[in-house]
């Protein structure tokens, strides 16, 4: 296992043990109360604990390094986690508007609001601090599986915090069908969630570009080196969770010795892995002289 991401599983287990904690302390909230919208809130952790198991098993693997089948590692892996986290979260939101659904056609009262929502901000407060804790460390070691974890979290505070506001407002109104009309709209965006997480972990499963920000930090290195006459063609870039990975054909002089060309390129190679931590560089010499050159500029040449 790489020891640059190995440490990694270690955010997986901080959100397993804030997943558990929050599932104990909703579900009290719930039980006290009986609002459907509470009870929704418990149940998006449950999804918070299978997606931090499920995240904690591919960093693993993602970790591992290239072997005789995976040439170029495993890190795919963290988009299986990402992918799976979406399935989770779709799930939960269809079962959280079936059971708002029944609220609706069957009215309950509340029960204990003041303690029950006291013991929801408790456990909004741990998800908080967590999901800033995934977030930063998603975006420092470029982690989709963290980040997804991360907002994943971020989404269920946000949640809450409306449940809460909901499950207040029953209070002082007395309507009982605003717990399970505000269910809904969290089963909603719940879904929304979802949906974000399949579609960025299909996109990392196609073989997706770069970042433009990123792509951009390439072009600026090529740039400088296009002032000096050289010319550059068929870059192309693609990710796979932490990994970027890079190629381009460089165009020199025809009668450049390869010491000389080969110099220039580990140069350019050099320089792009310095912009761009984390990334595979593959460069391609051309002659500038030779037509040929200008005939390979496809995927497929």
């Amino acid at each position: 296992m790489s020891a640059d991401r190995h440490h990694l599983k270690r955010f997986a287990w901080l959100s397993i043990a804030a997943a558990l904690a929050t599932i104990a302390i909703k579900s009290l909230a719930w039980w006290l109360t009986g609002s459907v919208g509470l009870l929704s809130d418990a149940l998006e952790s449950l999804v918070n604990l299978a997606g931090a198991v499920f995240a904690l098993i591919m960093l693993g693997i993602a970790a591992l390094p290239p072997d005789e089948h995976h040439d170029y590692g495993h890190s795919k892996a963290e988009y299986f986690a990402s992918g799976m986290e979406g399935l989770l979260i779709v799930g939960a939101a269809l079962a959280i508007g079936v059971t708002a659904v029944q609220r609706l056609l069957d009215p309950h009262p509340l029960e204990q609001v003041g303690l029950g929502l006291v013991v929801s901000a408790g456990a909004s407060l741990i998800n908080l601090v967590v999901a800033r804790v995934l977030l930063r460390a998603g975006r420092e070691h470029r982690s989709i599986t963290l980040e997804a974890d991360g907002k994943h979290l971020m989404t269920d505070v946000w949640t809450s915090a409306g449940v809460m506001v909901g499950v207040g407002a029953v209070a002082l109104t007395g309507w009982q069908l605003l717990d399970p009309v505000l269910a809904l709209l969290v089963a909603a965006n719940i879904l929304w969630t979802g949906y974000k997480l399949l579609h960025t972990s299909a996109l990392g499963l196609m073989d997706g570009v770069i970042p433009l920000e990123e792509r951009q930090r390439v072009l600026d290195v090529l740039a400088r080196y296009e002032a000096q006459g050289f010319q550059f063609h068929a870059l192309l870039t693609r990710q796979a969770a932490g990994r970027r990975f890079i190629s381009v054909h460089v165009l020199v002089p025809g009668d450049w010795t390869v010491t000389r060309g080969h110099q220039l390129v580990e140069e350019i190679e050099g320089e792009i892995r310095t912009v761009l931590l984390g990334s595979t560089v593959f460069t391609h010499l051309e002659a500038l002289d030779d037509p040929a050159s200008f005939n390979d500029q496809q995927l497929d040449r």
